[in-house]
């Protein structure tokens, strides 16, 4: 038995030239512990648009049905060697209902249900997927539900894994009213892990207070850095988890804490010895990590990944993790669209425009059938 529909594939040349496109193809029938998933809902993450974009000239791009042709500057093409001439597929999480599947028992037992899943190749009519790597869902639960049910619930809660493996009680994030942001605010209040937010205007300050938040700060108001500085004095928060990555923010966490660390103890010149971290998880400005040395020397700042985090963590936590977004999909771990197309739809100029400034509030889902 065969399967035919469409899948996306983006190709970087080495003369630069990015092409996005919508390709006939045909899935076999699964084997051993695989199933095949006929997609019906599948976000559109910043982590997609790294490999479906990167820093690609979209605004000039030739636009066509099924098909965008984009110019890749130079820097980010040698960068980007090892991709040369290769249609990959695109799109990490989806949901849909399994058509297919090996002979392995566990495979089997998913057929005509409901499956969330990371394929890594989501953007198409189909998509294979290991049968231990997902999880199905209850008929109550649309696939628009089920689809960001793996990339923002499991990065949310593991910030707050990473925090109580590395010591610390306390959590900073920043780009904080995104729908990762929104969980982890939620997450925060029903464990009782003290949170500060940190937003780009008053309006995403009113969303997350909204939500429960205590400590929320608009980065673009003038007392920003003396506030941050008192929530921090206030909750201990001494782990940062940054998604915007250029610019100064991470250097200003790290100033931050070093200064509420430093409130009422005896003067050294190396700065306070509390420990102090940010991890950098995300690419929103894709321009240089900028550190203004005002924060001792007891600090860190390191990129933080889903998948590394996966393994690193072990089967016990991972376990308690997805058992915890399954029972908490439609409620603590509810993701919300600003805009739905299917695969034609998400390669026209007004959709890329859209999702591609990865604006807060403008997710936009895929629904290729």
């Amino acid at each position: 038995m065969t399967f035919t529909g469409k899948q996306l594939t983006t190709q970087l040349d080495a003369d630069g030239t990015l092409t996005l496109q919508l390709n006939d193809k045909t899935w076999d029938a699964p084997k051993g512990t695989q199933v095949l998933v006929k997609v019906e809902a599948s976000p559109i993450n910043p982590s997609d648009l790294g490999l479906l974009f990167a820093s690609a000239d979209t605004a000039n791009a030739q636009y066509s049905p099924g098909k965008i042709v984009a110019q890749m500057p130079a820097n980010a093409t040698r960068a980007m060697k090892a991709r040369h001439g290769m249609a990959m597929p695109a799109g990490n999480e989806c949901a849909g209902t399994v058509v297919a599947a090996g002979d392995d028992p566990a495979a089997q037992a998913l057929i005509g249900k409901r499956y969330a899943c990371v394929p890594g190749s989501a953007y198409a009519s189909y998509a294979y997927a290991d049968a231990n790597m997902g999880f199905a869902v209850d008929d109550s639960v649309s696939a628009e539900q089920a689809a960001s049910s793996f990339v923002n619930p499991m990065t949310a809660l593991g910030f707050t894994e990473t925090m109580k493996l590395e010591g610390f009680t306390g959590i900073v994030h920043a780009a904080a009213a995104s729908n990762l942001g929104q969980m982890l605010v939620k997450i925060c209040l029903e464990d009782g892990i003290p949170l500060v937010n940190i937003v780009r205007s008053e309006d995403q300050v009113q969303l997350l207070k909204g939500l429960g938040a205590t400590h929320v700060l608009d980065m673009t108001a003038p007392d920003f850095m003396p506030r941050l500085i008192d929530a921090i004095a206030e909750t201990k928060a001494m782990i940062g988890f940054d998604p915007i990555g250029g610019g100064t923010l991470s250097g200003q966490i790290l100033t931050a804490m070093e200064a509420a660390a430093s409130r009422g103890a005896a003067f050294s010149r190396y700065g306070s010895s509390e420990a102090k971290k940010v991890y950098i998880y995300g690419a929103l400005d894709i321009g240089p990590t900028i550190l203004n040395r005002a924060f001792g020397l007891t600090w860190d700042l390191a990129g933080w990944l889903l998948t590394p985090f996966m393994a690193k963590a072990g089967m016990e936590v991972m376990g308690r993790m997805r058992a915890r977004v399954m029972k908490d999909l439609t409620t603590t771990f509810a993701s919300h669209y600003a805009k739905k197309g299917n695969l034609d739809d998400m390669l026209t100029k007004d959709a890329v425009s859209m999702y591609n400034a990865r604006r807060t509030g403008e997710k936009y889902l895929v629904v290729p059938n």
